[in-house]
């Protein structure tokens, strides 16, 4: 079992930069892939990054060159860090943990594991 809170989360002018933070605690492998999703009302719940234990990063179209994925070892915290944050960016967001994959999935489907969710708002 793996278990997955993240923080961060923010009400922020638009251009604005946050980073959001999910530890994870519980049994987790050495091996792995963990992703960000958001949720906006209404909406699907939709990929933005992903990397696995190598280090390798994946991002979706919506979100390259604005946003960060990192993660900078086993133990410590996966992050994303946003940038010009635009209203369209406002939703929940969740970290997510899978299996390795050297090309980590950007569906939701491919992860066992999720966090609550942190609310992200951009509005001026």
């Amino acid at each position: 079992q793996v278990q997955l809170e993240e923080s961060g989360g923010d009400s922020v002018q638009p251009g604005g930069s946050l980073r959001l933070s999910c530890i994870s605690s519980g049994t987790t492998s050495r091996n792995y892939c963990m992703a960000w999703f958001r949720q906006a009302p209404g909406k699907e719940r939709e990929p933005l990054a992903v990397i696995n234990n190598k280090y390798d990063k994946r991002y979706a179209d919506s979100v390259k060159g604005r946003f960060t994925i990192s993660k900078d070892n086993n133990k410590t915290p996966l992050y994303l860090k946003m940038n010009d944050l635009k209203p369209e960016d406002t939703a929940v967001y969740f970290c997510a943990h899978g299996p390795y994959d050297r090309i980590c999935s950007l569906v939701a489907s491919r992860y066992n594991y999720w966090g609550q969710g942190t609310q992200v708002t951009i509005s001026s």
